[in-house]
């Protein structure tokens, strides 16, 4: 059994019937939470989702991380999925049932999983040169997305003890969703996934570039970012469903 299957209570909705198919861990994770106006991003959204928000207002969050033991079951894991940095650009979506993630750009220093996330899962993936490494405090990354001038560079340092988030707090809201959704040939797909409850700490970041959301067309509000950071979860995913031709 997965380690993430000893965890299940937390869950919003039931874990699928159908088997599990992909494995993964998310590590040594920063999240930088930026407010959007909701005019910005509403016509960025599908046919079939609605974009939520919380305190009336949508979020964006840059998410800077890890990758480890990325594979197809019940393979092993092997390089160069093994582990690699990946960076992400997400806002907070729903189909009406169930609540998941919508990704503007995912950028990863591996170049199988750009075109398996290009081409099997229809996401906005990017190859980039990226570093993630472990300082004194928390971590420092780096990223610069290949044939182009988007960078990012920050360092994070956790500030206060791990915690659960409370159900209806914003914590909870940003970090407690179990899919994704993207939109391609196919149509629109979810992708169901699972792991244990998020260990947060409330973070200092201190960015020194971000051209990220600039690069998907976006511009946050001038007001400061809420960050987070955690240890990170190993999770399984399952096979993309179809849910609007």
């Amino acid at each position: 059994m997965h380690p993430s299957l000893r965890h299940t209570a937390h869950r919003p909705w039931p874990l699928p019937q159908a088997p599990w198919i992909w494995r993964q861990a998310w590590l040594d994770l920063g999240f930088l939470h930026f407010r959007m106006r909701l005019a910005d991003l509403v016509d960025r959204i599908p046919a079939g989702l609605r974009l939520e928000t919380f305190d009336d207002t949508a979020w964006i969050s840059v998410v800077p991380f890890r990758m480890a033991d990325v594979m197809r079951r019940p393979l092993p894991s092997f390089p160069p999925f093994s582990s690699f940095p990946e960076l992400n650009l997400r806002t907070y979506v729903t189909d009406g049932r169930k609540p998941g993630v919508w990704f503007f750009s995912l950028d990863a220093d591996c170049r199988p999983i750009v075109w398996g996330g290009r081409h099997v899962y229809q996401l906005p993936y990017h190859h980039a040169r990226m570093r993630q490494r472990k300082t004194e405090h928390g971590f420092d990354f780096t990223s610069a997305r290949r044939g182009t001038d988007v960078r990012f560079e920050a360092s994070w340092a956790g500030e206060e003890p791990v915690f659960e988030a409370r159900p209806g707090s914003f914590e909870h809201w940003i970090a407690e969703r179990y899919c994704l959704y993207s939109q391609g040939r196919r149509g629109l797909t979810r992708v169901e996934v699972h792991h244990a409850p998020w260990p947060l700490q409330r973070a200092t970041m201190d960015v020194r570039v971000n051209d990220i959301p600039a690069a998907a067309g976006l511009r946050p509000l001038d007001t400061p970012p809420v960050c987070h950071c955690a240890t990170g979860v190993t999770v399984i995913s399952y096979a993309p469903e179809v849910i609007r031709p």
